[in-house]
């Protein structure tokens, strides 16, 4: 899509984030994009994120920002509040009065893990954690603001840039000669580009259908407005992830020496919060809706340990 197409401007939040940054990317052929700060954009402070969205006045906010640090959001629930449940709050309450559009990133920690198939969009949510309390928080603040929106719930999401499993894991695999890691929670790993990139082709799909309807956005999203599953295709557990992950790097690196892997319980590591140990997302409603289906996750996490060697990250 063209930026003449897009007759608006796009307001995306969490620069500097593993998704922030990689839909300035993925967005700039459809628009011109406002990334701001965290020094302009303090998630924290409702009137901050006011100024930003009425000076910009955006035809779409699409929200990366996010309280991600999952254990450390046990001692600070507020902040998580703030910034996954009352900043997206705000947000849509801004877009309201701009006729906008958002687009929601959440978590598979919404759920309790209790379930033995993928999860679907209309399960329950049962967080077990604080984390996942404030992000379904978030949700609900969206569901309920009327306006035109999408939420992805995503999961295990890394890259090659910022803090992530798969730069942590690869980092502790070339400094030790053992690791221990939990091989009964189980997920599917997501690249962050390729949500970036599932966000532009949604973004696109909505604008051609208000165009060719000939209707406001509004009109278009709205009855498509709601929380759809996006995660890397297939599944695994930390303890798969990390092999492959180390295996990829192995390929890559053959004469280096890494860890050897131990898969260990959930009860073998205890952790300030709960984790689920289903976080299986089934993704079929957005296949169905938007005709979008992520690749398999080996083939995304290849293509990472790549980039990162690429980077000299080894």
């Amino acid at each position: 899509m063209s930026t003449e197409r897009l007759a608006g401007r796009i307001l995306i939040t969490g620069d500097g984030g593993q998704v922030g940054d990689a839909l300035k990317e993925t967005l700039a052929p459809l628009a011109e994009l406002f990334a701001p700060t965290l020094a302009e954009l303090d998630f924290t402070d409702i009137a901050s994120i006011r100024k930003i969205v009425r000076d910009y006045r955006p035809r779409w906010i699409v929200n990366a920002a996010a309280h991600t640090a999952v254990d450390k959001a046990e001692s600070e629930p507020d902040l998580a509040i703030a910034i996954n449940a009352e900043g997206p709050a705000v947000l849509a309450a801004e877009a309201k009065v701009l006729g906008a559009a958002m687009i929601h990133y959440s978590t598979d920690y919404v759920f309790d893990g209790s379930k033995k198939t993928p999860w679907l969009e209309s399960d329950m949510p049962s967080p077990l954690n604080v984390y996942g309390e404030s992000k379904l928080a978030g949700e609900v603040a969206l569901a309920t603001s009327g306006i035109p929106h999408v939420t992805f719930r995503t999961s295990w999401v890394y890259g090659a840039t910022g803090k992530n499993f798969v730069r942590s894991i690869l980092k502790l695999a070339r400094e030790r000669e053992h690791l221990k890691i939990v091989a009964d929670q189980h997920g599917a790993p997501t690249w962050s580009f390729e949500l970036a990139r599932m966000t532009a082709h949604v973004i696109d799909d909505l604008e051609r259908r208000a165009a060719q309807a000939q209707c406001s956005l509004h009109e278009a999203v709205h009855p498509l407005s709601g929380v759809y599953h996006a995660t890397g295709s297939g599944q695994t557990t930390w303890y798969g992830f990390t092999e492959q992950s180390i295996a990829d790097l192995q390929k890559l690196k053959p004469a280096m020496k890494l860890a050897s892997v131990e898969p260990i319980t959930t009860a073998e590591y205890p952790t300030p919060a709960k984790r689920p140990l289903n976080s299986l997302l089934d993704c079929s409603k957005l296949d169905r809706v938007f005709g979008w289906r992520m690749p398999d996750w080996r083939d995304s996490l290849a293509s990472v340990v790549a980039e990162l060697d690429r980077l000299g990250e080894f």
